[in-house]
């Protein structure tokens, strides 16, 4: 399957296996913790080494930052060719998988993993894995994707980000 094949109905009549909170069961997600170097200056938190090729990550073609307003859902995406691997450097962030990968041993599950400066971590999303993200922390949260193919907007899919699972979404109060 590709990601031109998937559709609205698709996705809403798939079986989701919606598993625990910042715990990756997604097939090929990787979630690493960053080093800070904290003193009396202030810190720097490392973004990428090429170190990390030795834990699942690869080389990137193509960087950007992107501010989300606080609230604000940015989903769902989804690629036929690239890598998305980001990290939050300012505020805290609710990411969502889902692996539409029909040959996954994962296929189905839905991930949801919180990222933030305050625990900063780079998570890796393969191809073919449905994501998006909630901004949780105001004004403004700032991620910086470090993707493995320059962008193309044909290798980008959108949908609605309540068309499938919209309670998914945090805070829930209770």
């Amino acid at each position: 399957m590709k990601a031109s094949d998937v559709t609205i109905d698709w996705l809403q009549n798939l079986k989701l296996n919606i598993t625990s909170i910042n715990t990756s069961t997604v097939e090929g997600v990787i979630i690493k913790n960053l080093d800070v170097l904290l003193d009396g200056r202030g810190e720097v938190t490392e973004l990428w080494s090429a170190s990390w090729k030795s834990d699942g990550f690869i080389s990137s073609e193509h960087v950007y930052q992107s501010a989300t307003d606080y609230g604000v859902i940015k989903c769902w995406h989804l690629h036929d060719n690239h890598t998305d691997q980001f990290t939050v450097t300012r505020g805290k962030l609710q990411v969502t998988l889902i692996d539409l990968r029909q040959d996954s041993p994962s296929f189905g599950h839905v991930n949801r993993i919180f990222l933030g400066a305050l625990k900063p971590r780079i998570i890796k999303i393969p191809p073919m894995v449905l994501h998006g993200w909630k901004a949780l922390s105001m004004p403004e949260v700032i991620v910086v994707n470090l993707q493995s193919h320059v962008y193309t907007p044909d290798d980008e899919y959108k949908f609605p980000w309540d068309c499938i699972i919209p309670e998914i979404w945090e805070p829930v109060n209770g």
